[in-house]
C-alpha cells in the first residue's frame, strides 16, 4: 500500500538544542591541595631515601627549602580559600606554573634531566590538557619545555657515590632531552583531545535527555487539559445557574434578556467542550497510546510537513499491521530523520514501513546526493554535521531563516535522533541507498530513489501494543463516545 504526502514546511522543525557550554571552573582547588600533598609527600620520600638510605651526597638545605616552599603554598591556600572553590582557567594555570617551576628547582638541585625524576614534569602539563583550555597548555606546555632545557644544560651534578664519578654521554643526554619534550608535546595533545570527546559526548547526552523532556511534556499535555477541565466545570455550572435566575427574574421585554441568554448559551458551550476534552482524554489513555504504524507515520509527517518534497509512504509486511506504543522518543527520533531526509530531497522520499513476525522496520530513502564518504564514516558522533554551508545572500527570504538555522546547527540532530531510538531498543542502520543492502528492499517502482537511506528496526515485541478483543471493543466504544 503505497500514499503520498507533501513535506516539511519551513515552520515545522525539530526544537533545537544547544551543547552545553563548557563551564570554566571544571578544576577544584580541593583537587590540586590534594596533588600537592602527594607530590610533597614524594619528594620528601625521594631526599630522605638518597641522603640517609643510600648515603648519596644531597644539597639537603636547599632541597628542604624547595619542599617547604610548597608547604607553604599549600597551608596560604587552605587558610585564603574554601577547599571547595572551582578555580578558573587563569588561577588553576598559576597554581600548575608553581608546581612546574617548584619541580624543576628541585631538579636542578639534583641532576637536572640526568634526574630519572624528570619525568613528572609531565603530571602538571596534563592535568591542564584534561582541565583546562588550549592556551593555557600551551604556556603550561612551553614553560615545562623551556625549563627542561635550561635543565639540560645547567644543574647540579646527580647525586652519586663519592667514590665513583658517574658522566654520562652527550648524545644520551641528548636523546634524554628530546624524549621528554616530546612527551609533554604528545602526552599533553592525547589528553586534550580525549577529555574534549568526554565533554562533548557529556554535552550532546544531555541535549538528549532535554529534547525527551521536552517531548514528555508535550504528551503529558493532554492529561493535563483534562485536569483543567474538571476543575473549570464547577464555576460554569455557577455562571450557567445564575444566568438561568437572572433571566427568570427579568421583565419579559427587559434589554438584558439577550445578553443574559447570551451568557447562558456561551457557558453551555463550554461545558459542551470541557466535556468532549475530558472524554477524549479518557479515550486517548486507551487509543491514543497505541497507534498503527502507518498513523505513526502519517502524525510524524503531519508534524514535519510542508510542500516542497513528497514523501511516499509503502508498507509491506507478513499479516496484519502492527500497533505500537506510541513514545516521545520515536516520534521525535524517525521525526528527525525525515526531515533531514526532506531537506537534502531533490524531489521525493519514500518511508517504507515493513514487519515480520519477529521485527518492525521504518525506513527513509531520498532521491537527494547521499553521504559523503567523510560524513558517513564519523556520522552518528556528536557534533557531525551533513548540513552545508550556505551564504544568507544566496537564500530566499522564505528560506532564509530555515537554512540559517541549520547551517547554525551543532550536527547534534542526528546524534539525537540515534540515542532515543537506541533507548527504545532500535537498530539504526544508514548509508547510501545504491551500497547499502536492507531486507526488505524498496519497490521497484522507486528504484530511481537511490540517495541516502536510514533504517530503523526493532525486535517486534519491545515496542509493539498486542489487545485482546474485548479490550479492542472497550476502545472502540470509548472512541465513539468521544466522537459524540
Amino acid at each position: 500500500m503505497t500514499t503520498s504526502s507533501p513535506a516539511f514546511s519551513d515552520t515545522a522543525q525539530i526544537p533545537r538544542t544547544q551543547a552545553l557550554p563548557g563551564a570554566p571552573g571544571r578544576l577544584r582547588l580541593r583537587t590540586l591541595i590534594r596533588l600537592r600533598w602527594f607530590a610533597i609527600a614524594g619528594q620528601a620520600t625521594a631526599v630522605y631515601v638518597v641522603d640517609f638510605v643510600l648515603g648519596f651526597e644531597l644539597p639537603l638545605v636547599l632541597c628542604l627549602l624547595a619542599i617547604a616552599a610548597s608547604i607553604v603554598v599549600n597551608l596560604s591556600l587552605l587558610v585564603a580559600y574554601p577547599a571547595a572553590k572551582l578555580l578558573s582557567d587563569r588561577q588553576a594555570s598559576y597554581y600548575l606554573a608553581f608546581d612546574i617551576s617548584q619541580l624543576a628547582v628541585l631538579l636542578y638541585l639534583t641532576g637536572g634531566v640526568e634526574n630519572p625524576f624528570t619525568i613528572l614534569f609531565l603530571a602538571p602539563v596534563t592535568i591542564s590538557a584534561a582541565t583546562l583550555n588550549v592556551r593555557h597548555t600551551i604556556m603550561l606546555g612551553a614553560l615545562a619545555c623551556a625549563l627542561v632545557s635550561v635543565l639540560a644544560v645547567y644543574h647540579f651534578p646527580l647525586p652519586w657515590r663519592a667514590d665513583d664519578s658517574l658522566r654520562l654521554p652527550a648524545t644520551y643526554l641528548l636523546g634524554l632531552w628530546t624524549a621528554l619534550l616530546l612527551g609533554i608535546g604528545f602526552t599533553a595533545a592525547f589528553a586534550w583531545r580525549v577529555a574534549v570527546e568526554g565533554r562533548r559526548m557529556s554535552d550532546a547526552l544531555a541535549a538528549a535527555q532535554l529534547v525527551l523532556a521536552h517531548e514528555q511534556q508535550l504528551t503529558a499535555l493532554g492529561g493535563l487539559a483534562a485536569a483543567a477541565a474538571h476543575e473549570l466545570g464547577t464555576p460554569l455550572a455557577t455562571i450557567q445557574l445564575v444566568a438561568n435566575e437572572l433571566k427568570r427574574d427579568l421583565p419579559e421585554n427587559s434589554p438584558y434578556a439577550e445578553d443574559i441568554e447570551l451568557i447562558n448559551s456561551q457557558a453551555i458551550r463550554c461545558r459542551d467542550i470541557l466535556g468532549q476534552l475530558t472524554m477524549r482524554q479518557d479515550a486517548e489513555d486507551a487509543v491514543y497510546s497505541r497507534q498503527s504504524l502507518r498513523h505513526l507515520m502519517d502524525e510524524i509527517i503531519e508534524q514535519y510537513a510542508g510542500t516542497s518534497v513528497e514523501i511516499a509512504v509503502h508498507s509491506d509486511g507478513e499479516g496484519p499491521e502492527p500497533e505500537i506504543w506510541r513514545q516521545p522518543e520515536i516520534i521525535h527520533g524517525l521525526g528527525c530523520f525525515l526531515q533531514n531526509a526532506g531537506d537534502f530531497a531533490h524531489s521525493q522520499v519514500l518511508a517504507l514501513l515493513s514487519w515480520s513476525p519477529t521485527t518492525i522496520t521504518i525506513s527513509f530513502y531520498d532521491d537527494g546526493p547521499g553521504f559523503t564518504p567523510d560524513i558517513l564514516s564519523r556520522l552518528g558522533e556528536p557534533y557531525v554535521t551533513t548540513r552545508p554551508r550556505v551564504t544568507t545572500r544566496s537564500r530566499s527570504s522564505k528560506n532564509r531563516d530555515r537554512q540559517g538555522r541549520a547551517d547554525e546547527g551543532l550536527g547534534l540532530g542526528f546524534f539525537i535522533a540515534k540515542t532515543l531510538l537506541e533507548h527504545t531498543g532500535g537498530v539504526v542502520v544508514y548509508g547510501n541507498a545504491n551500497q547499502l543492502s536492507l531486507t526488505p528492499s524498496k519497490p521497484s517502482k522507486y528504484e530511481h530513489i537511490c540517495g541516502a537511506v536510514v533504517s530503523v528496526s526493532w525486535p517486534r515485541h519491545l515496542i509493539e501494543s498486542s489487545k485482546t478483543g474485548a479490550q479492542r471493543a472497550a476502545v472502540d466504544e470509548q472512541k465513539g463516545a468521544a466522537e459524540e
